[in-house]
């Protein structure tokens, strides 16, 4: 009797069991959150892009839920957090202060473009900054920059005068009203940026006849700890480059910038860059801007 019991409790686990994978599919592996910063919708391409990367590189680790960290913080401080814990991943530019901190995965995400900068300015001072050569921006304007963006040591470093805020935001507000005459943002940052700000900052434009190209790598980085994360992300990148999905990302985001690019006519000014860690590959901007190559 009480053999014919135990198989009883027996069948009814194993039928329940069944009852949930015929409701719910096969069992899977736990879902991992990775958090992860910078957000917004300027960053949106670098997210999907690790959204890719992970899911070629998908295995016994589980999947994978991506989540942003919303809070208004610095890079400075999201390198912190990152180091911390608290933050996952973060997609940022290199330089040696971080290459010292954090696990970078070296594989550049943007292909170079945040390096191709395009001057915000305001309008009324197209006329002026036209009739400008590449000695005369540096002698006669006024650039504005994040005083924790790693660009910033690179414009000085070629001679140009910066005003800094710890304000992203702020700096728009700050060209409007004077403060500077210059608000350098990347082919695939200053359209958008603008138009997201049109009614706030209608006075402000797209400089029409310049521009700036400096060496910028931009990577995924983990911290010293997650070494395995790394590993995924990069194996992932690199099978996404093998069948072309990544470049295929990379040209849907950016296809108005890079035929724009190829219809103007700008004097390209390329600055040297001395934050570039030694050893570092140059970015292959073949993708957007064959003529760099």
């Amino acid at each position: 009797m009480s053999f014919r019991i135990k198989n009883w409790r027996i069948w009814l686990v194993i039928g329940w069991i069944v009852a949930v994978i015929a409701w719910n599919g096969p069992l899977a592996a736990a879902e991992t959150a990775i958090r992860y910063f910078p957000s917004g919708l300027i960053y949106e391409y670098r997210w999907k892009l690790l959204e890719l990367a992970l899911a070629h590189a998908d295995g016994p680790q589980g999947a994978i839920r991506l989540e942003p960290y919303t809070e208004d913080i610095t890079q400075n401080r999201g390198i912190l957090l990152l180091q911390s814990g608290t933050i996952d991943v973060i997609a940022l530019g290199t330089n040696d202060e971080r290459e010292s901190k954090l696990l970078p995965v070296k594989i550049d995400i943007l292909r170079g473009i945040v390096g191709f900068r395009l001057l915000v300015i305001r309008a009324t001072d197209q006329a002026r900054i036209t009739r400008m050569d590449a000695s005369s921006l540096r002698r006669d304007l006024t650039f504005g920059l994040n005083s924790q963006w790693a660009d910033l040591a690179i414009l000085r470093a070629n001679g140009f005068a910066v005003t800094t805020s710890s304000s992203y935001e702020n700096l728009f507000g700050m060209l409007a009203a004077g403060r500077f005459d210059a608000f350098p943002r990347g082919l695939n940052e200053a359209r958008r940026e603008l138009d997201e700000r049109r009614q706030a900052f209608p006075q402000l434009s797209i400089e029409a006849t310049k521009a700036l190209y400096f060496p910028y790598p931009v990577y995924f980085w983990v911290s010293k700890n997650n070494a395995a994360l790394a590993e995924r992300i990069e194996r992932g990148l690199r099978l996404s480059l093998a069948d072309g999905s990544f470049r295929k990302l990379f040209e849907s985001y950016h296809a108005a910038e890079i035929a724009a690019l190829r219809q103007e006519k700008r004097h390209v000014i390329r600055l040297d860059s001395p934050i570039l860690p030694t050893g570092a590959v140059e970015p292959d901007t073949s993708w957007w801007w064959p003529e760099q190559r």
